[in-house]
């Protein structure tokens, strides 16, 4: 704890030469900034999106500044099943066996304004920040190399605080608030999810960490393109707010960073800004909601996503 008290930066990064690193939605926002400082610190980065001229546009952006980066652009689009499924398949064939070090889970969408249904018919934000997710990582665990120092590392959200899962109301069939009932869900979810992770792999013995974060009020395209265009009043508030309680994407990162390689990173904790309300700052760990510490609904949620999927997460 101490140490994060200590204004940590991505220039505290250890070496990641010789790791191999996958990571959702490093193509924007705070995946490219962890994306661009991974690939400054040598590690090999499969980087998807959801086309591959997004995946190749943000290659080229990190190699205008890292010229050697190590990168590799993939298709993936966490609202479809059939989409997690083939880039599984992917890359099954191209990195068999353990092959990953570091699996962060950062792709996400936020406050859609009207509910919406995927080709699956789930809730899109649901099926995006979380059950894409879920599949994914159930269908890439065996991938992950059994190793001290590597980590699974899922990105949350400061709405976790005032979020609740309902059981009956998961794909907002019966209520649908964009920001607070919708996002938040789902989020918590995320929460919900790394935890019960954490829990599995420690009753296994094994040595991958678990860990989570959340960027704070990092001004992303997940706020310029997503609810802003959409939902006035978040528009004006963002507006009012961003100078004095929002940060840039980059320092918005920082928690996600410290998350995935700091040292004195610990298993099943939550990383995030050290400011006020953990809006914005350097990062350092932070109370996980009670909610999200709810073992029970931890599990119902594992089993149910499961049921959802279709796919049996073994660990």
């Amino acid at each position: 704890m101490s140490q994060t008290n200590q204004k940590w930066t991505a220039e505290r990064i250890p070496a990641q030469t010789g790791r191999r690193v996958l990571i959702t939605g490093a193509n924007s926002g705070i995946g490219f900034e962890t994306a661009l400082e991974l690939a400054r610190k040598g590690a090999e980065i499969i980087l998807p999106a959801r086309s591959m001229d997004k995946a190749n546009n943000a290659i080229g952006r990190i190699r205008k500044e890292i010229p050697s980066a190590r990168l590799i652009p993939a298709v993936l689009d966490l609202a479809s099943q059939a989409s997690v499924r083939q880039f599984a398949t992917w890359y099954s064939e191209h990195y068999p066996g353990p092959s990953i070090d570091l699996l962060i889970s950062n792709a996400g969408v936020m406050a859609v304004p009207q509910r919406e249904l995927t080709v699956d018919g789930f809730e899109r934000q649901f099926a995006t920040n979380f059950l894409g997710p879920f599949a994914l990582f159930a269908l890439l665990y065996p991938h992950v190399r059994q190793q001290a120092g590597n980590r699974i590392v899922i990105v949350s959200s400061s709405v976790t605080k005032r979020a609740k899962i309902d059981f009956n109301n998961l794909q907002s069939e019966r209520h649908y608030n964009p920001l607070w009932q919708a996002y938040s869900q789902s989020k918590l979810a995320d929460s919900l999810f790394a935890l019960e992770l954490h829990r599995r792999l420690t009753r296994i013995g094994s040595p991958v960490i678990v860990t989570s974060a959340h960027p704070g009020y990092a001004i992303t395209n997940l706020q310029t393109s997503g609810p802003g265009n959409a939902l006035p009043l978040l528009r004006v508030m963002i507006a009012i707010l961003k100078p004095i309680l929002s940060q840039d994407a980059a320092m918005g990162s920082l928690p996600t960073l410290y998350a995935a390689t700091a040292p004195e990173a610990e298993p099943g904790a939550y990383y995030g800004p050290d400011g006020l309300a953990e809006l914005k700052g350097y990062p350092t760990r932070v109370q996980i909601p009670p909610r999200a510490q709810n073992t029970a609904d931890a599990e119902r949620l594992w089993s149910e996503a499961e049921r959802l999927t279709g796919i049996s997460f073994q660990i």
